[in-house]
């Protein structure tokens, strides 16, 4: 094999080149299995014969560039091209991993979120990224690596080696540091946005794989022209707004309060009828809207029907930032509802015990037109005293003191995410039982019993209150269905306090999106 391995060495560049090849022809093969025969039949679009070999053409500049990546470092034609396929199925693996547990492919938004999943390891279910992980991953890389070194001869010319390694790294890495160059990025984001079409991650992931896939829609997202498109979304949610914000100055200023629930979701609706909420029942009674709420996502991603509430915008409105809104939270600051309401004069309150830095909330939510935000590092919680995270009947505490240092003189409006529901449900968390789906119904009871008395308190106060109650997505509790029979929540918008007539009468469920949440409440207070 030795023997054979130099005599291919002999012919350096036609080595290389089939190496490539055959790395590309690897990579064809495989991408395909980042989902399922099933979702692959589903959402395969329709395409030509020319269309698919444009989209496979499309493909191999980006395969190049991985592949004189692997090259730059070894000079070594047989150790790039095992590079090349390694790294294409690694992503091709992660990306079926993650489509099996949350039903979406690896997207380019997910990069950023790199950094979280280890740090927070339990909230992403990712608590097998632990240290036998790292040494056989390592045991890889490092391993595979250097038997080749050892083994592969490499074909680096003996004259002038330096010039020649300072080219090859040019050539492997210029292209990526050039992407984000503005008179660069342009054309070529407007290029592969017109070779895309509109962002779609499971039907660009068969088009094009994983990597390409997520490089692609990051080229589209770098270079992204947000300004004229903010604009017009401005001038056309304008209309529709400008006339909802206010209050009579004869009496006390509203309270505004949207509570999301996470992975909330009445599982009556799924057939578990011992479940017991009292507290959503009799809200429901004395709600002017409730429901079932169409959620931006499944299993996961809590910032995208989070956004979508505070936005009023629907997923399309945003393309390709609608996998990571914060990312570019700045571009969103004046068509955000909190933005609206501060300008009108109101207070604004951004409430979520967590670690401010998750999902980039300490950047977003000023950007996004919150004056105060209160998180994790604003509660008295000790993990092992308290569980995992801080439950609603100490967040209901909290909000209240928020509402009782704000004058009712104006208009106030406090966004709280709660915790207390977030997966995974294992033992330990609820005292005596061991099954997942046991313990996620039991926080649930807990969470209808804390909401009951939050409620409480806020019809005890002396002005118009209002609450928006919902889920923000179905939870991942795969022990109990795999995929969800139905991942739609549960929302309410109730009239609390001085906002209660006393004339309501009980009305029928309606179904409404995150986005017009906010707009319908504005609407029911006479806002």
């Amino acid at each position: 094999m030795l023997t054979t391995s130099l005599h291919l060495h002999d012919h350096p560049l036609a080595l290389t080149v089939f190496c490539y090849l055959f790395s590309s022809a690897i990579v064809f093969a495989t991408d395909k299995y980042a989902l399922p025969a099933r979702q692959r039949r589903k959402h395969t679009p329709s395409r030509s014969r020319g269309q698919i070999a444009l989209d496979l053409i499309a493909r191999l500049p980006i395969i190049a560039l991985v592949f004189a990546g692997f090259f730059s470092i070894s000079w070594r034609p047989l150790y790039a091209s095992a590079g090349t396929i390694s790294f294409f199925v690694i992503f091709t693996g992660i990306s079926r991993a993650k489509f099996q547990f949350i039903r979406e492919p690896l997207v380019f938004s997910d990069i950023a979120l790199v950094a979280d999943v280890f740090k927070y390891k339990s909230i992403f279910y990712a608590n097998s990224l632990n240290i036998v992980f790292w040494l056989v991953s390592l045991l890889y890389v490092f391993g595979a690596s250097a038997l080749y070194m050892y083994f592969e001869p490499h074909i680096l010319p003996a004259g002038n080696r330096l010039w020649w390694i300072t080219v090859m790294i040019l050539v492997a890495d210029l292209p990526w540091v050039l992407l984000f160059y503005g008179p660069v990025n342009r054309p070529i984001a407007s290029a592969v946005q017109h070779l895309v079409g509109k962002p779609n991650a499971k039907v660009s992931t068969l088009r094009f794989g994983t990597f390409v896939s997520v490089i692609f829609h990051f080229i589209i997202w770098l270079g992204r022209q947000r300004e004229k498109i903010v604009a017009e979304l401005s001038e056309r949610f304008l209309s529709v707004v400008q006339d909802l914000i206010g209050h009579d100055d004869e009496n006390k200023a509203p309270l505004i309060i949207v509570w999301q629930s996470e992975s909330f979701l009445d599982m009556r609706h799924c057939g578990v009828e011992s479940l017991d909420l009292p507290t959503i029942d009799r809200l429901r009674k004395r709600a002017l809207q409730w429901g079932r709420l169409a959620t931006v996502f499944e299993g996961g991603y809590t910032l995208r029907t989070e956004f979508a509430v505070l936005s009023g915008l629907v997923p399309d409105d945003l393309h390709v930032d609608a996998s990571y809104p914060y990312l570019r939270a700045s571009h969103y600051t004046e068509i955000v509802w909190p933005t609206k309401l501060k300008k009108a004069g109101w207070n604004t309150h951004f409430i979520h015990p967590y670690d401010r830095t998750f999902f980039l909330r300490h950047k977003a939510m000023p950007q996004l037109g919150f004056e105060k935000m209160t998180m994790l590092d604003g509660f008295d919680h000790n993990p092992t005293r308290d569980g995992p995270y801080v439950s609603d009947a100490t967040l209901g505490q909290k909000v209240m003191e928020a509402v009782t240092e704000q004058p009712d003189s104006d208009g106030s409006f406090i966004f709280v995410a709660s915790m207390a529901n977030h997966g995974p449900w294992e033992p330990g968390r609820v005292e005596g039982l061991t099954n997942p789906v046991d313990i996620y119904l039991d926080i649930l009871q807990q969470s209808d019993r804390a909401l009951g008395e939050f409620v409480a308190e806020l019809d005890t106060l002396d002005r118009p209150v209002w609450l928006v109650f919902y889920g923000d997505h179905a939870p991942l509790l795969k022990s109990f269905a795999d995929p969800f029979p139905d991942p739609r929540t549960d929302y309410l918008i109730v009239p609390l306090a001085k906002a209660r007539t006393g004339e309501e009468t009980p009305v029928a469920e309606c179904e409404e999106e995150p986005w017009n949440l906010l707009k319908a409440l504005l609407r029911h207070a006479g806002l």
